[in-house]
């Protein structure tokens, strides 16, 4: 017979384990795994096929924006509508071979100007149309991959190349690229000419179009790399080759950018990006310098995170005219609106700009931001250039004195939902010396509204 002392001693410990939780309190809760994502809607198939919509409207005043005159109703001086709609398709059989179709549709409603792209600068209407349509073979992520097609093309911060997708209509690239991702690094080749919008028929690249005598073709070597500090290093050479009635023009732009990682040094950073050219320009040798220098501060123990900026930025200007040497940086096929005041009126070429910022994250999905810009000529035997690279505030007068004016930038974006992204923005412009002695030199404002759904 077995004593039933030993068992219970042996079952003491297995007693002692169940009555320490109750003495020592409840044991924390495990960590509660975060819920998975919502799986999309617009996907099918295991993800072979996904389709992507985006409508944006958006609603635009503006005020002595191209005239700078009170005297004069202008037609720029109005308030419209604009209204853009993307519809996108991604076929991928396997991870190494997919096939993507993107249409857009793009109106300007209520407006006084013509209704033409680019005419006295409208965004203009082009019905919906190829935005854009390619073939991708390889893993983008991994090694080597190549894509052929029209396209985006999206390099650093697009100060020389961007998708400016402020505007209604954006900018797209019938091209070949090759792209070779490492770990730490990637490069991509590419040779392209970019797409031109024509309403009531199919949007063109000088590829594609026979007819046209431009000849306009964009190629490059974009590398970029993560392994040197804490900063993203790229170094490009980019090429732009177009046949003119009075001379070809066939350039080359070498450049640098570097940008630390946010609060990288114990709440600073900074970001640099230097671009030199040398070629012909319609038969007129070439040689100019673009450069940006920034840095700032973003305060790490605030919730709001506000963070406080300071640049410059500056592209030189051409001298004379007449000597058969171009010194105007060329400024490529750049977002502009994002880096030179919200108003539009400068480029990144013949001009001294001094910047600086205030930005705050008040809430999880509230941004504030607020800029001051102050600019000048940099040349005055040159012209006043605006964000499209081509068009002339005022006509070139050497004598004027060279600061054009200064202008500060509200904006306020609201991210609603996962799907729902609201803005809002207010900017005015100083009227400066160089504005008085070339005509009028009234002030200028401009406002917008905006609300963007994506899927």
């Amino acid at each position: 017979m077995i004593s039933p002392l030993p068992c219970c001693l042996a079952a003491l410990p297995l007693l002692a384990l169940s009555v320490l939780p109750a003495i020592a309190g409840p044991t924390a809760p495990a960590p509660a795994t975060p819920p998975p994502a919502p799986p999309n809607p617009l996907s099918f198939f295991g993800g072979k096929l996904v389709f992507d919509i985006q409508e944006k409207l958006r609603v635009e005043s503006r005020e002595n924006n191209f005239d700078f005159n009170d005297n004069v109703d202008s037609l720029t001086d109005d308030t419209w509508f604009l209204n853009r709609f993307r519809l996108g398709m991604k076929i991928a059989p396997t991870p190494f071979f997919s096939i993507y179709l993107q249409g857009q549709d793009s109106r300007e409603w209520d407006s006084d100007r013509p209704n033409i792209p680019g005419a006295l600068g409208a965004e203009g209407d082009d019905s919906f149309d190829l935005r854009q349509g390619y073939i991708e073979l390889g893993n983008p992520k991994k090694g080597l991959s190549g894509k052929i097609g029209r396209q985006l093309f999206l390099y650093g911060d697009e100060r020389l190349i961007g998708p400016l997708d402020w505007t209604n209509l954006g900018r797209t690239f019938d091209a070949v690229r090759l792209h070779y991702q490492g770990d730490k690094w990637w490069v991509d080749a590419f040779a392209s000419s970019v797409v031109r919008f024509r309403d009531g028929s199919f949007n063109e690249s000088d590829w594609l179009d026979s007819d046209d005598t431009r000849d306009q073709f964009f190629s490059g070597v974009y590398f970029s790399t993560t392994a040197i500090g804490k900063q993203t290093t790229d170094f490009y050479i980019l090429h732009l080759d177009e046949e003119f009635a009075g001379g070809d023009t066939s350039f080359v732009t070498l450049g640098t950018r570097m940008k630390s990682t946010p609060g990288a040094f114990n709440g600073w950073d900074y970001e640099t990006e230097m671009a030199y050219q040398t070629g012909d320009v319609r038969g007129n040798d070439l040689e100019a310098f673009a450069g940006h220098w920034g840095g700032g501060y973003t305060f790490p123990n605030c919730p709001w995170k506000p963070r406080v900026g300071v640049e410059y930025n500056y592209g030189t200007g051409d001298s004379n005219a007449a000597d058969g040497e171009v010194e105007t940086f060329q400024n490529l096929f750049p977002t502009n609106h994002k880096f030179y005041g919200y108003m539009d009126v400068f480029s990144w070429q013949n001009m001294h700009n001094a910047a600086i910022t205030l930005s705050a994250t008040p809430t999880k999905k509230l941004t504030a931001r607020l800029d001051y810009h102050l600019f000048w000529i940099a040349d005055t035997n040159d012209g006043w250039y605006r964000a499209n690279g081509t068009t002339l505030v005022r006509p070139i007068n050497n004598t004027a004195d060279s600061f054009a004016g200064s202008e500060f930038d509200l904006t306020l974006i609201y991210k609603a939902c996962k799907n729902l992204t609201l803005q809002a923005g207010y900017s005015h412009f100083f009227a400066g010396e160089f504005l008085e002695a070339t005509g009028a030199s009234d002030d200028a404002d401009f406002g917008y509204v905006s609300a963007q759904i994506d899927f």
